[in-house]
């Protein structure tokens, strides 16, 4: 089987624009959490979100065609040109069939629907646009990437609720490791802060009702009341080890294992036992060679809800055993919010980040460690330290647990 590398990353978050800016806002422990700008919060349980700030897609795409793509695809786009620009492999002669394209996304075009559904309800059917239903459904995403760089291989697009884009990266390495491609680009997006998605997240009591940025997202804190919404893109480029080196391309790290598994619990709530995200982590552990001891990271899905938190550390204690104690554990969420569908794939480049720099980003706004929360967070400010290999839990409503493991490259 081929090895699977990653050679390009891209993403567009609460913290920045592109890789660099999202990186250095990890690093610095920075706050891209804010109070809800999209729209008027009155009336509301939540009022605090990641909001994406200062993106324009109109530098990367014509007006035309931006009015006519929903917001998560604008994301997709940008994140999917930043990963194929670091990796050059657009310049490299590739086979179009034989590169794919695994953009997920955990809602999609929701915000085209609201926007729809208002003008049916107060204009009539024949004012709904032709546009709305190829700009709400969730496959878009991966199809535009797909259209913009003539992409012939795969195109998929995961719907796993927040597991999606660890899915998409997932099986994307799965069909480069097994010869049905040589490269993919993958990864998610989503852009679902609208008012249909904060009303029923918060009326479900799943958002926090914090109403300050600073506070608002603290995961594993014993305060922590609920996740605050994200938005945003993530996009990796992954190649076979052959082909990379084939092309001279420089390899970030590399994607060495993949778990999936399904609680079969509960629509919302994980499993409190953690058995299912503790199965998915050991899957991609033994995908990966890996030992418990090996592994110096672990980029948690750390929510921020009580219930969440709790589950999933007991999972890694399932997992890892006694090394859990050992490993440095981190929720990106706290600086960024949760990204739903784009989640997994954002904080993969995290620890590929963190692999490349050897610095591990920490869990801002955790003061005190809440019940059953006692393994070592990484509070407040990132730790330099040699990662050689890394995490990164993704865990959707529905009982969706996935895993990827990430390693420093060697011949």
């Amino acid at each position: 089987m081929e090895r699977v590398v990653i050679t390009g990353l891209g993403a567009v978050t609460p913290l920045g624009n592109s890789v660099p800016e999202y990186w250095d806002g990890l690093k610095n422990g920075k706050n891209g959490i804010g109070r809800i700008t999209a729209f008027d919060t009155e009336g509301y349980k939540a009022f605090v979100a990641g909001e994406v700030r200062g993106f324009d897609p109109t530098t990367f795409l014509d007006k035309k065609e931006a009015a006519h793509m929903d917001r998560n695809c604008q994301f997709a786009l940008a994140a999917a040109n930043e990963a194929l620009v670091q990796s050059g492999i657009m310049d490299s002669g590739i086979d179009p069939f034989r590169v794919g394209a695994y953009i997920s996304s955990g809602i999609g075009g929701l915000k085209v629907f609201e926007d729809e559904h208002t003008k049916l309800l107060n204009k009539g059917a024949r004012r709904v646009s032709p546009f709305c239903i190829p700009m709400m459904i969730a496959n878009m995403a991966a199809a535009h990437v797909s259209m913009a760089h003539g992409l012939k291989g795969t195109s998929y697009a995961p719907v796993s609720a927040c597991a999606s884009s660890t899915h998409a990266i997932g099986e994307a390495m799965r069909a480069i490791r097994h010869g049905y491609l040589d490269a993919a680009v993958a990864g998610g997006a989503e852009a679902s802060i609208t008012p249909m998605a904060v009303a029923g997240f918060a009326n479900m009591h799943a958002l926090t009702g914090d109403a300050d940025p600073e506070t608002a997202c603290r995961p594993f804190d014993a305060d922590r009341s609920g996740f605050v919404m994200g938005e945003g893109a993530g996009v990796v480029v992954l190649e076979s080890l052959t082909h990379a080196k084939k092309r001279g391309a420089v390899i970030i790290a590399e994607v060495a294992g993949y778990g999936a598994t399904s609680d079969a619990y509960h629509i919302t709530s994980p499993d409190p036992t953690g058995e299912g995200p503790s199965r998915a982590i050991e899957l991609a552990m033994q995908d990966a060679g890996l030992n418990p001891e090996e592994i110096t990271y672990i980029n948690a899905h750390g929510t921020s809800t009580p219930i969440n938190d709790a589950a999933e550390t007991q999972a890694i204690k399932q997992a890892l055993g006694d090394a859990a104690y050992q490993t440095k554990i981190s929720s990106t969420k706290s600086m960024t919010g949760h990204l739903l569908g784009a989640a997994g794939a954002v904080e993969a480049i995290a620890c590929a980040k963190a692999i490349e720099e050897g610095i591990i980003p920490p869990t801002i706004h955790l003061e005190n460690s809440g019940e059953g929360c006692d393994l070592d967070y990484v509070p407040n400010h990132a730790v330099e330290c040699e990662v050689n290999a890394a995490l990164s839990n993704s865990l959707g409503f529905g009982g969706h647990n996935a895993t990827i493991a990430l390693r420093r490259f060697q011949e």
